[in-house]
């Protein structure tokens, strides 16, 4: 995906987490993130945005921590969070192409890798605030969600600090049914997982399912569609594959 694209998901899926917020109110329970209420989430994806921010916009060479959270609630905590987003959307379409700053995966550049990490970590949050409001949740894009999963498995989880480790060798094998050669084969040990963009020999479990529902899987935030083989790897990725604030 373009950077452009990657705004623009950003942008629209931004509108929809507030919307979401909005309508089932600061004090609903986050189903996808049982410790949260909806104010929790809204204050942390606006900590983060404006986080985001302030490396792009500022030139920040090296990490940052977050910001505080702010002691907002109801329409002042909403308007909070849209003002950030906002900031964020409009930072990240006006920036250089060859702006310099800290970034923690790997990426073409800083900025494509703002925009691509600021839309998948909006979009989570947003079906987290859906969640929370109720009804169907919108829908995401295959191509979207085959990206969203590369950057899970190939980025996120080939970090020292990935907790996904297993005593022997074992191979977890992630296929999307509806997109061509969308497959991963995670090669799991006591090291880091090793995740290769590949289908080929065999795997101890296999999740499969179509793209936009293995995307939030791999996120935790809902069941996977398919799984066989050895569905205790499968269990393993569930308790050892959340990505925190720290």
């Amino acid at each position: 995906m373009q950077t452009t694209a990657y705004v623009e998901t950003l942008d629209r899926e931004g509108v929809l987490l507030a919307a979401a917020a909005e309508a089932a109110g600061g004090g609903a329970e986050v189903p996808t993130c049982p410790a949260w209420r909806i104010r929790d989430l809204l204050r942390h994806t606006g900590m983060v945005h404006r986080w985001a921010t302030a490396f792009v916009a500022e030139g920040h060479t090296g990490p940052l921590p977050g910001g505080p959270l702010p002691h907002l609630d109801g329409a002042p905590l909403l308007a909070w969070f849209r003002e950030g987003h906002g900031r964020l959307v409009d930072t990240l379409a006006d920036a250089a192409p060859d702006v310099r700053c800290w970034h923690f995966l790997p990426a073409p550049s800083p900025l494509a890798f703002w925009a691509r990490r600021q839309a998948h970590e909006t979009t989570v949050h947003r079906l987290d605030a859906e969640s929370a409001a109720g009804g169907v949740p919108t829908g995401i894009g295959a191509d979207f969600a085959v990206d969203g999963i590369d950057e899970l498995l190939c980025a996120f989880h080939t970090r020292p600090k990935s907790a996904v480790r297993t005593d022997g060798r074992r191979t977890l094998r992630v296929r999307a049914t509806d997109v061509p050669d969308a497959v991963w084969t995670v090669r799991l040990s006591a090291q880091p997982p090793v995740t290769e963009r590949d289908g080929t020999g065999g795997a101890d479990c296999e999740v499969t399912g179509p793209a936009a529902g293995l995307y939030p899987a791999l996120w935790n935030r809902r069941a996977f569609p398919t799984v066989r083989g050895d569905a205790s790897l499968a269990a393993l990725w569930r308790e050892r594959s959340g990505v925190t604030w720290r």
